[in-house]
């Protein structure tokens, strides 16, 4: 793996260089292990600890079959869905390899005893299989995680409507949280060379997620002047949602629980900003009943922030904690687009605010390919920068997890992978230039937030 990493480091190494390399046998991966799906039965999810359940092994290195690539990861980074692998919710992963493993007899190499998860990665190519044009070894690439087998032709209008499809490193094996991984080809696109490796990682996922749930004729179909209620704005997916709205020519209402998240979003250039935990805003009395009185005096903030407008499209992640509030404050007309249920999958509203109010509820999923690579394509170009806090090595990946799950992060958390240090990967430094203050935008909130 050194001599590996040696030549990727290298600015000389030449493609015939890399696909020469010698392949390891084995490589270090981050993974939740079959015979220990129950270690938290009868835990609240709140309790449960990703420090406990996510290990670094190794783990054989595969071989890339028709239509995929071996990627050497110089870095990765945390989503939800890493928590949700590591706490086995709503259900262990584990259940979904299976079910792909008899799919082909080249799927049945994911059915494992042990699944390594992450579905973000940076990196360089390092083989190709067979049917592989496109790509080469030596190619320095970003993944997304739509991972489809397009024999059906539901999925030939939108790739997110076939029948097979999975999210990569969650409902497949060979994820991004290692120092290999395995992708199928056509998750490929090219690495934003003004920003490092960490940095590039960083917003596959959320980045792809939030564009088709707000931006696409697939979500929201967000236009100029739109008021746009944006939950988490300042987390993983809000803080692209919100970048997105502002370089729409959209009205971003931004809520956050902090003062701290609150600087971001201004930072961003954002203006209307409700800190729910500073207005005390309770949407349930208790466990089973929620309260229309907080709906009410939460529609009321957000029309002295609009000058008297309801907003026009809610962009909805947290679910059951919000979604009788989200459906209530919505226009007449309006959209309400969910993607996750971060705080509870089953959500509740009162129905007669939203058909008397010919409102629309959008269900929302990743991203298909156009979508994915429009939204890389924006990275590319500087227009949406990534939202990086902070980085962890792949040894501290079960903190960063942990991190993320108790809601003590900003943005993305990066985690590096083969990149022995954080700055490395960039070769187009006047571009970085350009863009430097917004692309350490969150590093530095994340900073001030660490000072006594």
């Amino acid at each position: 793996m050194d001599e590996i990493v040696g030549a990727l480091l290298s600015e000389d190494a030449s493609p015939d260089d890399v696909a020469a390399l010698p392949l390891p046998e084995s490589y270090r991966g981050v993974v939740v292990r079959r015979d220990e799906t129950d270690m938290f039965e009868g835990m609240a999810s709140a309790d449960k600890d990703p420090r406990k359940s996510l290990h670094l092994q190794d783990v054989p290195t595969p071989e890339p079959g028709p239509g995929e690539a071996l990627i050497a990861v110089m870095a990765s980074a945390i989503n939800y869905n890493t928590v949700w692998s590591s706490v086995f919710e709503p259900l262990p992963t584990f259940g979904f390899l299976e079910r792909y493993g008899r799919l082909s007899e080249l799927t049945k190499r994911h059915d494992l005893p042990y699944h390594v998860i992450g579905s973000d990665l940076a990196g360089v190519v390092l083989r190709t299989g067979p049917g592989v044009n496109r790509w080469k070894a030596g190619d320095r690439v970003v993944a997304h995680c739509l991972s489809v087998e397009l024999e059906s032709a539901d999925g030939h209008g939108d790739t997110m409507l076939d029948p097979e499809q999975r999210i990569w490193g969650f409902e497949t094996n060979f994820g991004g949280l290692a120092e290999l991984a395995l992708v199928k080809s056509n998750q490929l696109m090219p690495k934003p060379e003004h920003l490092s490796w960490e940095e590039a990682a960083a917003p596959g996922l959320v980045n792809s997620t939030a564009y088709r749930q707000l931006v696409s004729r697939n979500g929201a179909g967000m236009k100029q002047g739109d008021n746009v209620l944006i939950w988490g704005a300042s987390g993983g997916l809000g803080s692209y949602a919100t970048q997105f709205a502002l370089a729409g020519g959209a009205n971003p209402i931004c809520v956050v629980s902090s003062e701290q998240k609150a600087d971001i979003c201004r930072a961003m250039g954002a203006e209307a900003i409700i800190d729910r935990n500073a207005e005390d805003y309770r949407f349930w009395k208790d466990e089973h009943n929620q309260d229309p009185r907080e709906w009410k005096r939460f529609g009321r903030r957000i029309r002295e922030l609009t000058g008297g407008e309801d907003v026009d499209i809610v962009f909805e992640h947290p679910g059951r904690e919000t979604f009788g509030a989200s459906v209530y404050v919505t226009r007449k007309g309006g959209t309400i687009v969910t993607c996750a249920s971060t705080s509870g999958y089953n959500h509740e509203y009162d129905n007669r605010y939203l058909w008397m109010s010919l409102k629309r509820i959008i269900g929302s999923h990743f991203a298909n390919y156009r979508e994915a690579w429009e939204a890389n394509r924006l990275i590319a170009k500087g227009r949406i920068h990534p939202t990086l806090s902070k980085v962890y090595s792949l040894e501290e990946t079960g903190q960063a997890a942990h991190d993320v799950h108790r809601n003590v992060h900003q943005g993305k958390v990066g985690v590096l992978c083969l990149a022995p240090a954080e700055g490395l990967g960039v070769r187009d430094e006047e571009m970085r230039a350009r863009h430097l203050d917004a692309i350490n935008r969150f590093r530095e909130q994340e900073h001030r937030g660490e000072q006594p």
